[in-house]
């Protein structure tokens, strides 16, 4: 299977009060640091940042592909379609996931890939939670993704009945990531500072 990754940092951020993507994080910035975890489970020239238009971005290595959201304000499957669209030639399948998830353990996502085996989605679950920016989608939902958007139908959820999708149970993930930090995205300031604490960076 041909992996690519997409990564989504066109947030408003408003709970955070800060743009995540640049948030610090030790030597790195969020967004840098993010990219760097999951280019060790995807090649870097098969991940693509996906950004609101004019957003700024901090440095990222010159092998990254960028996209913009065609239309502001539509959530993440406006986002993944951007993303997917760079890619669909390229890969088969790729792992989505957010800017804010700086304890993302690259197991998890080599995992997350070889659970997809015969489906279109695989998607982590926990109980009644589904977590779209942790899962795995086929190149070929693309298409479905268009319909959902010009239906203005924008949850992930729409998609994941739409086509075949298997949800994974958070402890079929364990062997890989056992804490489940991959799922620890950062929406509060004290999410953030906590974060920091468990990778052993100062507090602000």
């Amino acid at each position: 299977m041909r992996r690519g990754a997409v990564i989504l940092c066109g947030g408003q951020s408003s709970r955070m009060g800060h743009d995540k993507a640049t948030l610090p994080f030790g030597p790195e910035c969020m967004l840098q640091r993010v990219v760097r975890l999951v280019s060790e489970a995807v090649d870097l020239k098969r991940i693509v940042v996906v950004a609101t238009s004019g957003q700024l971005l901090p440095d990222l290595p010159s092998a990254i592909r960028m996209a913009r959201d065609e239309r502001q304000n539509r959530g993440p499957l406006e986002g993944l379609s951007a993303g997917l669209a760079v890619l669909q030639d390229d890969v088969d399948a790729v792992y989505a996931t957010s800017c804010d998830v700086p304890l993302l353990v690259p197991a998890f996502i080599a995992r997350m890939f070889e659970l997809l085996d015969d489906f279109d989605i695989a998607v982590p679950c926990e109980t009644q939670q589904q977590h779209p920016l942790a899962a795995v989608y086929r190149t070929s939902v693309l298409p479905s993704i268009r319909r959902l958007l010009d239906a203005d139908r924008l949850r992930l959820r729409f998609l994941f009945d739409e086509v075949r999708t298997r949800e994974v149970p958070v402890d079929a993930l364990r062997g890989a990531d056992p804490e489940l930090s991959t799922l620890q995205n950062l929406n509060h300031p004290a999410d953030y500072h906590a974060a920091l604490f468990a990778a052993g960076f100062p507090v602000p």
